[in-house]
């Protein structure tokens, strides 16, 4: 088969020389030839069409070459293949195929590594039927009890499966069954070979079909699980590594198939949780969470908790090798290095009652099995609580009363444990609650930094209920304790231990809210000490904990005495840091919280904080399709950022903005930001476009069309689940909009209704409940401002509308709302006719109505309907009312 492929392609002698010399020069770490030259030379070879027959040949045939040169060849052509395969010539593909197969069982193995990989992607990008000769290829090598052969075609076979596996378990022209179903008999067999190499990359394959789960394993699954449990003791970590991810997979995908088994299974992993290798063990650990989400009975890890739990604490003392043992070392007077910080995300501000939650930024730290082991029994103590402590407690006394510096990792370990079940087993710990702080407050103070950053994070996680607590005396003593431990923390010498306090802080003042006002004075010091001197790195978590404070003492802030600390060094900093420095993205946030909490008090301040944002907006759309001009590289987030800092500002200043406004070219600046190709731009974008309309919608007027029609747009689309936090502010600014230019708005009143109606129609299928709640009160604003045109419609909407008003909360925004609905019934009372109840509920959904006038108005609808109901149909409605919302209806006197 090969020979009638490769007699018509032979190599040019100088055209091998030549690329071959320029591989050994690529590879040559000593070369002094420009790296760059070299690659261009090579893109420069691409362009001739058998240049990648040169390097298959170079790969399979140039023996005289070094085993390195050839792998180059071979990664070269990967590379080629996966852009370039189906523009090649069927004769050259054919060519490649050609040679690749024969050097599945090749005598050295990175050839046939590498030959695995270059196969995958030929099928990737062909298919398998667009190479019939493979699989049999497979089948034969496999067969042929030669160690080469057969771990070059479970190489390739393995590389398939982890890539493409729907490729083998999907129905091939010619072929009586799918090639999974040939295949998984040889893998099964093979889970028995001497050769380690073989067992790892048979389970491996196997292992990536449990999500795909085919009929061909779910029929032999007894036969697969009986081969897991023969290698359960493999003397290669790596296939006791895999084994232990089978069944964590398999309880999250398939837990039904394991249930006959757990006991086995649980007893199993008991065992390799513990086992010498690292890896190994962490794999094992991870099925301890994954049983807790299968939800699968608790009964039956219940009785192996007394032998889990110690396991899970020892496995939590820091590993020798810790990387953060060195980190812990570190002084900080160190400048950080770009690569120590890490990437951040600024989340573009959103209008509505579900703001998402901050989750820990822990995607950067490396997982390992102390922090996997911690996980772990934060999610025990989050299924079974208090009834793991009888077994927990005498463990992480024991450790914590450990003596002398070489016992500081159980220690350290035992504050961590206290720290994972302070959420769960919170109802048994809270009667001892002052013993623990008690505790935990000198521990701020140890020698050993690691101690004194786990101290910081586990009393943040009590610090819900220190803050509930400070209502009396005592309590409030604890509360000022770790209130100024946690200060002293943040002044600490040591990166990691600052790190930890100021995140700790930041937790606290979530909690504590308006407490802190007191001790304003001594929080600011301490934290704008930290400003002064921390690195980069740190830095950043000093303004979360500035922004947090803001937001938790609101205008408290605004007294001179406190602006006088807390004022000038931010100033310094925002004069300090250049308008492309990635350093000023927090220094932004920061400011938003602070013109958002002084309110009027940042008057001041204002001018040169929102100049500077215009600025930064024009330089980045013009680097958006000119970096050269505009010297810097377009990166959106300054622009999200600058738009989350105006809007601060306009909700802070309230109508005090209008002359920073009038005498700038925002408003031109944010009609292109609401139309930019990138989403969280458009969301920052209409979330200050409904904030500028609130306070002064005159400055939008001149091109109000605009913004209404792009606005509508954002709701007008097939993409919208993807775009929902767009949708749902470009919604609400809508609404903004309407209630401020009245009947202007009319143009598009009807394609908004239209895309807001199957919002709520749709409402129960999970769909965004802020989007949902925000459709409903610009609809109802809407219908307030032009009734005319919105009540000849109302019956193919009340009905969602008035179950959607009566999910939302008391506010201004629902008095909108109500004031709407009167408005449609006085324009067209039969509309609402068949959605009566629903709109008895939608009234009863008020604790109360502040206006007066909108209260009265309710009253007269109800009124009005009550008269038109006659023989009985009112009666009839009220009885379909539950009592709550009869008696809620009685205040208005029907």
């Amino acid at each position: 088969m090969a020979a009638a492929g490769s007699a018509s392609w032979q190599p040019q002698e100088e055209g091998l020389k030549e690329i071959c010399g320029l591989l050994e020069q690529q590879i040559s770490p000593s070369s002094s030839a420009d790296k760059s030259q070299i690659w261009q030379q090579l893109q420069h070879y691409s362009q001739f069409p058998d240049f990648n027959n040169y390097l298959a040949f170079i790969l399979a045939r140039a023996e005289g070459k070094s085993v390195e040169i050839r792998q180059a060849a071979g990664l070269l052509l990967k590379n080629n293949l996966r852009t370039a395969y189906k523009m090649m010539s069927p004769a050259h593909q054919q060519y490649i195929k050609s040679e690749l197969l024969p050097c599945l069982g090749a005598a050295d193995k990175h050839i046939r590594s590498t030959v695995g990989t270059i196969i995958s992607v030929v099928v990737q990008q062909g298919g398998i039927l667009g190479w019939p000769e493979l699989l049999q290829a497979f089948i034969n090598c496999l067969d042929s009890n030669d160690l080469n052969h057969m771990e070059g075609a479970m190489d390739a076979l393995s590389k398939i499966c982890e890539d493409i596996p729907q490729v083998l378990d999907s129905d091939v022209p010619g072929l009586a069954e799918r090639p999974i179903n040939i295949f998984l008999p040889r893998l099964f067999q093979f889970f028995q070979s001497p050769h380690a190499s073989l067992r790892k990359l048979s389970l491996g394959s196997v292992n990536q079909y449990i999500m795909l789960m085919p009929s061909a394993l779910y029929a032999s699954v007894d036969k697969y699980l009986h081969g897991l449990f023969g290698l359960a003791n493999d003397p290669a970590a790596e296939v006791r590594k895999l084994v232990c991810a089978a069944f964590v997979q398999l309880i999250e995908v398939r837990p039904s198939v394991l249930e006959p088994h757990m006991k086995n299974v649980i007893e199993y992993m008991l065992q390799v949780n513990k086992d010498t290798d690292d890896e190994v063990a962490l794999e094992a650990c991870e099925f301890w969470s994954a049983y807790c989400d299968a939800q699968l009975p608790p009964e039956i890890l219940r009785e192996y908790l007394p032998r889990l739990i110690p396991i899970l604490l020892s496995n939590m003392a820091y590993a020798d090798d810790d990387e953060s043992l060195a980190e812990a070392e570190e002084d900080e007077s160190l400048p950080d290095r770009d690569q120590d910080l890490k990437p951040r995300f600024h989340t573009s501000r959103f209008h509505g009652s579900e703001d998402a939650e901050d989750d820990d930024d822990d995607s950067f730290n490396v997982w390992n099995l102390r922090k996997c082991s911690a996980a772990a029994l934060d999610v025990l103590s989050n299924v079974f609580g208090d009834e793991i402590l009888p077994t927990l407690m005498p463990i992480i006394q024991a450790k914590l009363a450990a003596t002398g510096d070489e016992a500081w990792k159980d220690r350290e370990a035992a504050v961590l444990a206290l720290g994972a079940v302070g959420e769960g087993c919170i109802n048994g710990l809270y009667p001892h609650l002052s013993e623990i702080v008690a505790f935990l407050i000198p521990l701020l103070d140890d020698k050993f930094p690691l101690i004194r950053s786990i101290s910081c994070w586990t009393l943040s996680r009590f610090s819900k209920y220190i803050v509930q607590d400070s209502g009396h005396q005592k309590g409030y003593e604890q509360f000022d304790a770790a209130l100024m431990g946690l200060l002293r923390r943040i002044l600490d010498t040591n990166k990691r231990v600052q790190e930890a306090a100021c995140s700790a802080f930041a937790t606290l003042e979530e909690e504590a809210a308006e407490e802190l006002a007191p001790r304003l004075e001594v929080i600011l010091q301490h934290l704008m000490c930290a400003f002064g001197k921390y690195q980069r790195r740190n830095l950043r978590i000093v303004y979360d904990a500035i922004g947090t404070l803001a937001d938790a003492v609101g205008g408290e802030l605004n007294q001179p005495v406190y602006l006088e600390i807390l004022m000038p060094p931010l100033i310094a900093k925002w004069h300090q840091v250049p308008n492309s420095d990635k350093d000023l993205f927090p220094l932004l946030e920061c400011f938003t919280s602070i013109a958002q909490a002084l309110g009027t008090g940042f008057t001041q301040f204002a001018q040169p904080v929102f100049q500077r944002c215009i600025n930064i907006i024009q330089t980045q759309q013009l680097a958006k399709v000119d970096p050269v001009s505009a010297g810097v590289q377009y990166d959106k987030e300054f622009i999200v950022c600058s738009l989350d800092l105006l809007s601060g500002l306009t909700e802070g200043l309230g109508s005090g903005i209008e002359s920073l406004v009038s005498q700038s070219n925002l408003r031109d600046l944010l009609l292109q930001c609401c139309m930019d190709d990138a989403s969280d731009v458009r969301q920052s974008a209409f979330a200050l476009l409904g904030d500028l309309a609130r306070v002064c919608p005159v400055h939008l007027h001149p091109r109000l069309s605009e913004f209404l029609d792009i606005a509508a747009k954002q709701l007008n689309t097939p993409k919208l689940k993807e775009t929902i936090s767009v949708a749902n502010n470009a919604c609400w600014a809508i609404g903004e909009l309407a209630i401020k230019v009245r009947k202007e708005i009319s143009p598009i009143v009807m394609t908004v209704i239209s895309c807001l109606v199957p919002i709520l129609q749709h409402a129960e299928q999970g769909l965004n409940k802020s989007l949902v709640e925000n459709s409903a009160i610009t609809l109802g604003r809407l219908a307030w401002v032009c009734p005319d045109l919105v009540s000849p419609h109302m019956e193919h909407f009340m009905q969602s509308w008035c179950i959607a008003l009566s999910m939302i909360r008391d506010d201004i925004e629902k008095e909108d709302a109500f004031r709407g609905l009167c408005a449609m019934v006085r324009a067209n009372p039969s509309g609402a006719l068949s959605s009566l109840v629903f709109m008895c509920k939608a009234i009863a959904s008020w604790h109360e109505i502040r206006s007066e006038e909108l209260h009265n108005e309710v009253c007269q609808v109800l009124h009005g309907y009550k008269q038109m109901l006659r023989n009985g149909a009112w009666d009839q409605c009220m009885s379909a009312l539950e009592p709550p919302v009869k008696d809620k209806l009685s205040k208005y006197q029907v």
